[in-house]
């Protein structure tokens, strides 16, 4: 690969990563996410033990899609990634779906990389997250690569607020 193609590579998995946040950031803001936690039986924790059983969980998050209180956790699996919905009243699987392509793609590519340089797995990074602030919960989880080592992006829910930390993965 030419250095050429090497730079736009680097500048695609910036932006993906850039625009994975700012999404999450909007997510933060969002009412409906902080009055449907209240809902969720499992914890995020729960959720990546039971998500475990379709490959590594390679990050987890509570979210409001389409309208619809979830939790989803990426996982991988000889080289394949899947999002695993795992239903927040039981902890059972609800469904298993493949991501062959676009963002979610380059998203689970990313997380796996900092998952294959990581001597810790994300539910141990959540559960040291939420210990460092009493009485919060952990609505995410999302590992990457900040130099070269991994780490662990945990959002955590606290009195009705968000706040972010970071726990080191090695």
């Amino acid at each position: 690969m030419n250095r050429r193609h090497v730079l736009l590579a680097s500048f695609v998995t910036v932006m993906v990563c850039l625009n994975a946040h700012a999404i999450f950031a909007e997510a933060q803001n969002d009412p409906a996410l902080i009055k449907s936690m209240g809902s969720a039986k499992v914890t995020l924790q729960q959720g990546l033990t039971a998500a475990a059983q379709q490959g590594q969980p390679i990050s987890a998050k509570f979210e409001v899609e389409d309208g619809k209180f979830q939790l989803s956790v990426y996982t991988s699996k000889d080289g394949k990634f899947s999002e695993v919905i795992v239903d927040y009243a039981s902890g059972k699987i609800a469904k298993t779906d493949a991501i062959a392509e676009g963002e979610d793609l380059a998203a689970a590519k990313s997380q796996s990389a900092a998952m294959a340089k990581a001597k810790e797995d994300l539910k141990t990074a959540a559960d040291k997250a939420a210990a460092q602030t009493a009485g919060s919960r952990a609505i995410s989880v999302t590992p990457n690569l900040k130099g070269g080592r991994a780490v662990a992006s945990v959002t955590l829910l606290d009195g009705g607020k968000f706040k972010t930390v970071e726990q080191s993965l090695e």
